[in-house]
């Protein structure tokens, strides 16, 4: 297990507090922790955290931490979440080793553990049905009432479960349940679910089973199995600790880990609910589970976003009981200062205005050589093509400058990035638009030269019509216009909180020759507009397609600031 990735020794939270305890109290010689997902989708930037703190504190703690799936459902689960939650782990570096489990490598053992429960008559067979058990449940204010099978046999009880196995009996039509105390102020104690009957193929072991054991089963003795120390798991899992322990004290379980419950991540102007996921995909109001718009890890991996961005969020929110809500901007601010260390630079004009440099020489091409990256001299320069003719962005140019606008306009001059100043002596128009400049440059000014006698103070990137390469650009917002989804829809519809102008496409930009030869998933900076990233899935070659990752500065400030009075 690599160490390269993990968060330093020195960080504290109260469950590395905890971990620091029992090492130093010898109650554990070695920390083990587990990664549970079920493999019924892909993973979010929720998941990130949990990843990285069980990861992490087994890498900080030269311990082990499981990979392990959940895969209790087969109804719901496939072979191909699987292996994108396997890409998403390891695309954010971590690495599980020999470590790599599914709770269906256990399913002969805890059948066993069932079986023992019964024996000691405390899990019984249970003939409701589903709407009977939830109506004999009670609820949060009224205590439950036992079932009429509740004092079933031990005999009775373990042949009907031995009849369960065989296949004997439908769906739905006869359960486990534990034998714990129906008056329970946790509702989760009040005879819960162990096991179900589902007559369908499982992913890895076929038919071999036809009944399956729910979560709150699995999970704890999947844990004492593996030796688990420590379980970290999400706050609406607090509930749940007696269920997992009353488990682990009434079976012959080889160890007894500890739960340790931690605030799950809330992410403003995002729905991070594997449920409502699922709707957007199936739904089609997104491409699929890695649409850049998507905060799972795939949708943030074609969208640009750096590995270390990701853990470097994980570390900044940090772990901690308080239910919070994170700003986007801290997530994008992670970003921008992982891309900024190693992302080349390039030029490129999302909305190109020509210009034609009238006392250039026709014909004539000359070439600059600016940095890859101005603070990282070792990735060398680019060779950046300079001719009579060339595009700056349409938003560089006004007729009528407001005040301060030190960019181009009529009888202005400005420096075009690493060539010469230019003055804007002419414009031309077609139907009422400008669609053509007509400047002059002064060759004395080339590669950053003052201009004599003149304060020239605008800056603007360029591409020379000639040696430019054509791109579409995918400019991606925030998914949602509402900081809570479906907060404040009556029916709590959060589908209608989708934000309509969360992407602009444009389709005939123009880009510096050196991004002909880009990769997918290369990233670079476009000077002056933001970071982009080839996008893996529709870009070729001939036709290529950058997403934006996220712009130069924090658009989002205002947004929150907006909003932080209202809530």
């Amino acid at each position: 297990m690599s160490n390269n990735n993990s968060t330093p020794v020195q960080a504290t939270d109260f469950i590395r507090n905890i971990i620091r305890e029992d090492l130093a109290s010898a109650k554990h010689q070695q920390i083990v922790t587990r990664f549970p997902p079920e493999p019924n989708g892909h993973l979010h930037i929720g998941h990130a955290k949990s990843i990285h703190l069980n990861f992490g504190v087994a890498n900080e703690f030269d311990g082990k931490c499981f990979m392990r799936f959940d895969d209790t459902n087969p109804v719901k689960e496939d072979e191909q979440y699987v292996e994108g939650i396997l890409k998403d782990v390891r695309w954010l570096g971590y690495d599980w080793g020999e470590s790599l489990t599914h709770a269906s490598d256990y399913f002969e053992q805890l059948y066993e553990f069932a079986e023992e429960l019964i024996q000691k008559g405390k899990a019984y067979v249970e003939s409701l049905n589903v709407e009977e058990i939830r109506e004999f449940r009670g609820t949060l204010t009224e205590p439950g009432k036992d079932s009429p099978y509740r004092e079933r046999s031990v005999e009775e009880n373990m042949l009907l479960f031995r009849k369960m196995r065989e296949g004997e009996y439908e769906d739905g039509s006869i359960v486990l349940r534990a034998k714990i105390d129906m008056s329970s102020p946790n509702i989760n104690l009040r005879d819960p679910v162990l096991y179900r009957i589902r007559k369908v193929s499982h992913q890895r072991t076929a038919d071999k089973w036809c009944i399956y054991p729910l979560y709150d089963f699995t999970h704890g003795l999947s844990d004492a199995l593996e030796g688990v120390t420590h379980s970290l798991c999400t706050l609406e899992f607090e509930d749940h600790r007696p269920l997992y322990n009353w488990i682990l004290a009434e079976v012959s379980a080889p160890c007894l880990p500890r739960q340790i419950e931690f605030s799950r991540l809330n992410l403003r102007y995002s729905v991070l609910s594997k449920r409502r996921l699922i709707q957007l995909v199936e739904e089609g109001h997104v491409e699929g589970w890695d649409d850049p718009r998507m905060l799972t890890l795939s949708g943030l991996r074609r969208r640009g976003y750096p590995a270390s961005a990701v853990r470097l969020f994980c570390q900044r929110i940090g772990i901690s009981k308080s239910a919070n809500n994170i700003e986007m901007n801290v997530l994008e601010d992670c970003a921008r200062e992982e891309l900024d260390k190693t992302v080349p630079r390039a030029m490129a004009v999302l909305k190109p205005l020509k210009v034609v440099i009238t006392n250039y020489p026709e014909n004539q091409t000359e070439e600059f050589e600016p940095a890859r990256h101005p603070k990282n001299p070792e990735m060398g320069t680019r060779k950046v093509p300079f001719s009579r003719e060339i595009y700056i962005d349409q938003d560089d140019f006004r007729e009528d400058p407001p005040p301060k606008y030190f960019r181009l306009s009529p009888g202005k001059e400005v420096r075009l990035r690493y060539a010469y100043v230019i003055r804007c002596d002419e414009v031309i128009y077609e139907n009422g638009e400008v669609v053509e400049l007509r400047c002059t440059y002064d060759q004395a000014t080339r590669s950053g030269a003052k201009a004599e006698g003149r304060k020239v103070k605008g800056i603007i990137h360029w591409v020379s019509v000639q040696h430019s390469v054509t791109a579409q650009i995918h400019l991606y917002d925030r998914l949602f216009a509402a900081p809570y989804p479906g907060r404040d829809d009556p029916a709590g519809n959060f589908i209608n909180d989708l934000n309509p102008e969360s992407v602009e496409i444009i389709a005939d930009c123009k880009a510096e020759p050196e991004l002909s030869t880009a990769n997918p998933e290369d990233v670079f900076q476009f000077e002056r507009v933001g970071y982009f990233c080839v996008d893996a899935k529709k870009s070729r070659p001939d036709a290529l397609v950058f997403n934006r990752t996220v712009t130069l500065r924090d658009t989002w400030a205002k947004l929150e600031q907006e909003h932080s009075g209202q809530n």
